[in-house]
């Protein structure tokens, strides 16, 4: 019988190469955006994969209700989620307004648990299901100017953890993917808020030390991709999947070098030694 998929924010990045990687390994998809108008990248991409037959593409709104109700009644019962939908901002905590910290964790941590909790049921019904989260490897360390995005990665992952008991006895997976550095829309996609003030100094070192160290040195997302077909494939998948270098070195160190020597890195990396407020 073909496995069934669900697979959030596929109009570019992450979600796209996912569901291509998935309908190429057999798995019936339903990608889906926001808005149906920007899924022209996802036609394309299945049609040169040769799996357009394999995927049926639906509007879905994590921060929607209905929208999730609506896309779960056309895709059916579904063998597995992929939560892969979530936005980012740039800015020091003072200068990001309330509405955008809210914004993010609205998508990045409220969306997953609307739609999860949607999927649950019929899961438990036939004892079977995998709930992936595509997190980040902002969930291992902080970085300045990220708090709310940092913030939303960290509370999905509590959550995913106290999930994952939950579930377990009914036969359902619960699975963390933490990506690195790749390179996806959200770089560009992504606000960045440097107002005049108490932080521009920090911003504009900051600022161009991400784009030559991170963004510029992001890898191939179709890594992302493999790693999560593998997750969803392996029969006893594990809680949590770093994925690049620095995802890795990030997991390997968290809890076990002090803040101060990991704080001292980061700044020098990011030159935030020369900042003399």
């Amino acid at each position: 019988m073909t496995r069934s998929v669900l697979v959030t924010g596929c109009s570019s990045g992450l979600g796209l190469d996912a569901s291509v990687a998935l309908a190429q390994k057999g798995w019936r998809v339903f990608p889906t955006m926001r808005n149906l108008a920007n899924r022209e990248r996802l036609d394309t991409a299945l049609a040169d994969a040769g799996v357009t037959a394999a995927a049926t593409v639906l509007e879905l709104d994590v921060d929607d209700v209905a929208s999730i109700d609506d896309a779960l009644g056309r895709a059916g019962a579904l063998d597995a989620v992929v939560n892969n939908a979530g936005i980012s901002l740039g800015g020091a905590f003072e200068d990001v307004p309330d509405i955008d910290v809210r914004r993010v964790m609205e998508t990045n941590f409220f969306g997953v648990l609307a739609l999860t909790r949607a999927v649950l049921p019929s899961m438990r019904e036939r004892r079977a299901g995998r709930v992936v989260i595509v997190s980040s490897n902002s969930a291992f360390d902080g970085a300045p100017g990220m708090s709310a995005y940092t913030a939303s990665k960290w509370a999905i992952e509590g959550w995913a953890e106290c999930l994952a008991y939950e579930v377990s006895p009914y036969g359902i997976h619960v699975v963390l993917v933490e990506p690195g550095s790749y390179a996806t829309d959200i770089w560009d996609s992504s606000p960045r808020i440097m107002p005049d003030g108490p932080y521009k100094a920090m911003a504009d070192i900051v600022e161009p030390a991400v784009n030559k160290q991170v963004i510029a040195k992001a890898r191939d997302p179709r890594e992302v991709a493999d790693v999560i077909v593998k997750a969803l494939e392996v029969p006893r998948p594990k809680l949590r999947w770093p994925v690049g270098p620095d995802a890795k070195i990030g997991y390997a160190t968290h809890g076990v070098l002090p803040f101060r020597l990991r704080k001292a890195v980061v700044e020098r990396v990011l030159g935030l030694h020369r900042w003399k407020p």
